[in-house]
């Protein structure tokens, strides 16, 4: 009881830096301004590790490649206590390829829970408040998702819909590729606790 309650605690914290870390890394890859309240807390949270990375990680091809290697990182030390809390020993290198393997399955799992909480978001806000202080963030977030299904659907009565085609291709890459992955990684995890 104790050793859940522990996990627990130690998943939640792990997780809210590891998103944050992720959405700072999608945030400069999809161009999104800076200049918001959520833009400013995710640079806040995540600045103590992405900028000593940065010395190690300088940008590749514009991309803030420090931010995506602190949550791999933060995702593979998380991992590891989960499963060593779970009495599974990782003492080889095999153990240990098998948990980096999974901790990038967990960040592209992240990665499309971040996809459908912008669209959701962004789609919520065209209808309410167009004009907020947020509002751009999430349009640059999500404009690559939406754009491909908006030009080959147009509005039906003035509604845009493409935010609900787009929640179903994230919901169906979670379904197949996503679960397919995470399973086989978790089998050969399984086999080391044994």
């Amino acid at each position: 009881m104790l050793t859940q309650a522990l996990a627990f605690v130690i998943e939640t914290i792990f997780n809210i830096f590891i998103l944050t870390a992720l959405v700072r890394f999608w945030m400069q890859v999809l161009r999104a301004p800076a200049r918001n309240p959520l833009a400013q807390f995710t640079m806040a949270l995540t600045d103590f590790a992405v900028k000593p990375m940065r010395r190690l990680l300088p940008g590749f091809f514009k991309l803030d490649v420090a931010s995506l290697a602190v949550a791999w990182i933060a995702e593979v030390i998380l991992l590891a206590i989960v499963s060593l809390l779970q009495g599974v020993e990782i003492v080889n290198g095999t153990a240990l390829s098998v948990l980096l393997f999974l901790a990038l399955v967990k960040l592209l799992r992240l990665t499309v829970y971040i996809i459908m909480g912008a669209v959701f978001l962004q789609a919520i806000l065209s209808w309410v408040n167009p004009y907020h202080p947020v509002a751009p963030f999430f349009e640059a977030m999500t404009r690559p998702f939406l754009k491909p299904f908006q030009r080959a659907i147009p509005p039906i009565g003035g509604v845009d819909i493409t935010p609900v085609l787009v929640l179903i291709a994230c919901q169906l890459v979670l379904m197949l590729p996503v679960a397919w992955l995470e399973g086989e990684a978790l089998r050969m995890i399984a086999r080391f606790a044994l």
